[in-house]
């Protein structure tokens, strides 16, 4: 008779396994489970690669955004630089900014009441009056200024 113990082991080792079967109401097999597993990987895998795209194009975007805004930049300042190469240019900007005269003006400022000026004005006093006609002396301006307090005309809109 044969032993039963050596009949299970040896032999029993060699024999394939069999997979327990899935449940039959589900209606999938193995092999469609196998190909759905593998959709589902490739799915995932073009999820990430789309992404990356996405990301890509949006930094594309950007980058053109800037690229134009930086251009637009650089025009502004080739402009600016030709304007300071223009004499005339220089020679505005040092009245208005440093308060610079040419002979013969006179410039005053105009104080807020902030405190700050409110700008310059520069009078041209090589200006000459009409023949027959003096300057105002000095009293009669301080006379028309006290005047002038005592009637001062109202602004519209206040």
């Amino acid at each position: 008779m044969p032993d039963e113990t050596s009949a299970t082991t040896p032999d029993a080792a060699k024999a394939p396994r069999r997979l327990p079967k899935l449940p039959s109401r589900l209606g999938l097999t193995r092999r469609a489970l196998a190909v759905l597993s593998v959709l589902i990987v490739l799915a995932l895998s073009y999820a990430n690669s789309l992404r990356i795209y996405l990301d890509q194009q949006r930094d594309l975007a950007e980058a053109n955004q800037q690229i134009q805004e930086r251009t637009a930049r650089i025009a502004q300042l080739e402009d600016e630089v030709q304007r300071w190469n223009d004499p005339a240019y220089i020679k505005a900007q040092a009245r208005e900014r440093l308060g610079w005269l040419l002979p013969g003006e006179t410039g005053y400022r105009v104080i807020g009441p902030d405190g700050k000026p409110l700008g310059s004005v520069v009078l041209d006093s090589t200006n000459e009056l009409p023949p027959g006609e003096h300057p105002a002396m000095w009293f009669d301006r301080l006379w028309g200024s006290v005047e002038t307090a005592d009637n001062p005309t109202r602004r519209v809109g206040r």
